[in-house]
């Protein structure tokens, strides 16, 4: 769905995954934006096989709750294109606001592959916290150094040999 926007304005993100960690916003963005808690109907999170964070796919019957993340610049917003890679695409979707029972039309990450054989289940954002987390920022932090190289990897790229290793 396209909609028109002013080049220069604010831009507004729904995050329900690794990035509603401070930490990791942090370390992509070098601050952390004001947010709100909010729910996305008729979607998904599924966690998937091999990977520490997840996708979201449409799915009628579902939700999602994560946050919105205000005044995101068109520079950041470039940053986490790069970071959700090639796997996601950026849509604009409704979400309502838990605070204010408000709903706004936001930017979120949705998965490109809407037949993915490797998503299951539900992905749970308090075990990424616990298993995961450690791993996942070092990563992001090594993401950004490489993001400023002239022949940088991509996030995909990063993530991969990071958790080889």
């Amino acid at each position: 769905m396209a909609v028109a926007t002013n080049v220069s304005a604010p831009h507004t993100v729904f995050v329900y995954d690794t990035l509603m960690d401070d930490q990791v916003v942090q370390a992509l963005l070098k601050h952390v934006p004001p947010s709100s808690s909010a729910v996305l109907n008729h979607y998904h999170r599924y966690s998937i096989k091999g990977r520490v964070y997840p996708a979201i796919l449409p799915v009628e019957t579902k939700k999602v709750t994560g946050k919105v993340l205000f005044g995101i610049t068109n520079v950041e917003l470039d940053v986490l294109d790069a970071f959700e890679d090639i796997e996601y695409e950026r849509r604009v979707v409704e979400v309502s606001l838990l605070d204010k029972t408000e709903k706004l039309l936001v930017n979120a990450y949705v998965w490109s592959d809407k037949n993915d054989p490797n998503l299951y289940s539900e992905w749970d954002f308090e075990e990424w916290k616990r298993l995961h987390k450690e791993g996942f920022l070092s990563m992001t932090l090594g993401f950004m150094d490489e993001i400023e190289q002239p022949d940088s990897k991509t996030r995909v790229a990063t993530y991969e040999s990071y958790f080889q290793s």
